[in-house]
């Protein structure tokens, strides 16, 4: 499976810093990577974004809502992203549940819908500190597994990033030994839930990933890439990570 390097600019970013991606668009046509490459930009600078990479790499959104359109006043929706120039959406981010009370069934719900405009879903799972702390994040991400991904889910549509809660901008990681467990884990769960689908389907690890750190994580087994936060807002450390892929 060629790896997937992931980069979500959260709720940052501005026209003015479309530069980035004009100096990653270069260097990846220069250097084509050993990896495919995709950026999540906010909502706003998706159609700026896809005029300004001209193709060099894919745009994703992320979130979507469930419905095609209607009166959903603020939401946006699969294919609103698709028509801007995404093929990839992040949905069930961490965040997106916690300060949104975005559910598992929703997080399935919205999988579908990206589908249905033909985006690739990533959706994201992941355990907090306590619930690990309990030894619950096994249970825990099964759980999520279970409830978000659609059994129609297969390699060509679907992605599934693994992100600690914990991790996430925090600057600290699991051990090795931890990733790999957990990404055994999550392809054991997705292969009982959909079958020889399940076998080929990408497992990114994201929360903290950065250039000291991303040789080490992308490079362990089952490990399929890197949904990767800050480190992605600058094309000089986005591209140390996406260079730290081995083809």
């Amino acid at each position: 499976m060629r790896k997937l390097v992931a980069g979500n600019w959260k709720m940052n970013g501005l026209a003015a810093g479309l530069g980035e991606l004009t100096a990653l668009k270069d260097i990846l046509k220069s250097a084509p990577p050993a990896c495919d490459v995709v950026v999540c930009p906010p909502a706003t600078l998706i159609a700026q974004a896809a005029w300004t990479v001209k193709g060099a790499f894919a745009l994703g959104g992320q979130d979507c809502h469930v419905q095609p359109k209607g009166a959903f006043t603020g939401d946006i929706s699969a294919e609103m992203l698709r028509d801007a120039g995404a093929s990839f959406v992040i949905l069930g981010h961490s965040e997106r549940r916690q300060y949104h009370g975005e559910t598992s069934e929703a997080v399935a719900a919205k999988a579908r819908a990206a589908w249905r405009a033909g985006l690739t879903a990533i959706i994201c799972i992941g355990e907090s500190e306590a619930q690990r702390n309990a030894g619950d994040a096994p249970h825990i991400c099964r759980g999520q597994l279970n409830e978000s991904v659609p059994p129609e889910a297969t390699s060509a549509n679907t992605v599934i990033a693994y992100e600690p809660v914990w991790a996430i901008g925090t600057g600290r990681t699991p051990t090795s030994a931890d990733i790999v467990a957990m990404h055994a884990h999550i392809r054991s769960c997705l292969v009982g839930k959909l079958g020889p689908a399940g076998e080929g389907m990408l497992i990114l690890y994201g929360g903290s990933v950065n250039p000291g750190n991303a040789a080490e994580i992308l490079n362990l087994p089952q490990v399929g890439g890197a949904l990767v936060g800050g480190a992605s807002l600058k094309s000089e450390d986005f591209l140390k990570i996406i260079a730290a892929v081995k083809s």
